[in-house]
C-alpha cells in the first residue's frame, strides 16, 4: 500500500509538471535621454511572461499583452485605465492606433540584420552565444548585442515559430525578411544591450532574464480582467503607458 501511495504521488507530480506553463522574468533598463528639448528620466522595470502551446501573456507594471492562438486574437491591456483593445491575428499595431498617431507610425518601418558571432558567455546559469543585431529605421541605425541560450526547459524553436512573428511584426513592424533575420538567433535571448543615436539623441537600454522555470500560471493570466472596458483603438495615454 505504501509503495502504491508513493507511485500515485509521483504520477501526480508528473501530471503537474506536464501541465505547468513556462515562466520568464526579465528586467529592463533605459538610460535617461534628451530628445527635441525634452528629457526622459532613466527607467527600470520587470516584466513577466507566461506561455503554453496556444497562449502567451506578457505582464508589465501598468500594461499587459495576451496572444491566444486558439481564438486567433490578441489583447492590449492598460491596467491604469482598466481598458483593453482586442484585435485579430496577425497583430498589426498601426491598425489600433489613434488617427493622430497612425499616419506617423506608418513612416517608421524597421528592418533588421542579424550576424551570429563566435563569442560565448555565461550569464546567470545559462551558456550563451553572441549575436550582433542592427535595426534600421528611416536611415538611422540601432545597434544591439544579443546573448541567447539553448539551455532551456522548453522548445524554443516551437515558441519562436508560434509567437515571435506576431510580436515582431505587430509591435516592431518588421517585414518578413527581418523576421527571418531574427530566426538566426538560436534559443531564447537572455540579455541584450541596445545603443542608438537618433537625431542627436543618444539612447541606451538593456535587458536581462532573471528566471526561467515551469510553473502553474496564476488564475486569469491569459484573460482580460473582469470589469475592464473594451475600446476600439489605443489612446496616446495607452502608448505612453499612463
Amino acid at each position: 500500500m505504501k509503495k502504491l501511495l508513493v507511485f500515485a504521488a509521483l504520477v501526480g507530480l508528473a501530471a503537474v509538471s506536464l501541465s505547468a506553463d513556462i515562466y520568464i522574468k526579465t528586467k529592463t533598463h533605459s538610460d535617461a535621454a534628451s530628445f527635441m528639448g525634452q528629457t526622459t528620466p532613466a527607467t527600470d522595470a520587470v516584466t513577466e511572461q507566461w506561455f503554453n502551446d496556444n497562449q502567451f501573456a506578457q505582464v508589465g507594471t501598468g500594461d499587459s499583452m495576451i496572444i491566444d492562438l486558439a481564438k486567433n486574437l490578441a489583447y492590449m491591456i492598460n491596467h491604469a485605465t482598466k481598458s483593453y483593445v482586442e484585435t485579430p491575428l496577425p497583430l498589426d499595431l498601426t491598425k489600433l492606433l489613434p488617427p493622430e498617431a497612425a499616419a506617423m507610425a506608418g513612416m517608421f518601418k524597421m528592418t533588421a540584420t542579424v550576424n551570429p558571432t563566435s563569442e560565448t558567455k555565461k550569464i546567470g546559469s545559462w551558456n550563451c552565444s553572441g549575436y550582433d543585431v542592427t535595426i534600421s529605421i528611416m536611415g538611422m541605425a540601432m545597434n544591439m548585442k544579443v546573448w541567447a541560450t539553448t539551455d532551456l526547459p522548453f522548445d524554443a524553436g516551437a515558441f519562436n515559430d508560434k509567437f515571435m512573428p506576431a510580436l515582431m511584426k505587430g509591435t516592431m513592424r518588421l517585414d518578413d525578411a527581418s523576421v527571418k533575420e531574427f530566426a538566426k538567433i538560436k534559443g531564447l535571448q537572455i540579455a541584450s544591450e541596445m545603443n542608438a543615436e537618433i537625431m542627436g539623441a543618444k539612447m541606451r537600454s538593456t535587458t536581462e532574464v532573471l528566471e526561467i522555470s515551469k510553473k502553474n500560471p496564476p488564475a486569469g493570466v491569459y484573460a482580460v480582467p473582469a470589469g475592464y472596458t473594451k475600446k476600439a483603438n489605443l489612446s496616446l495615454a495607452d502608448l505612453q503607458k499612463k
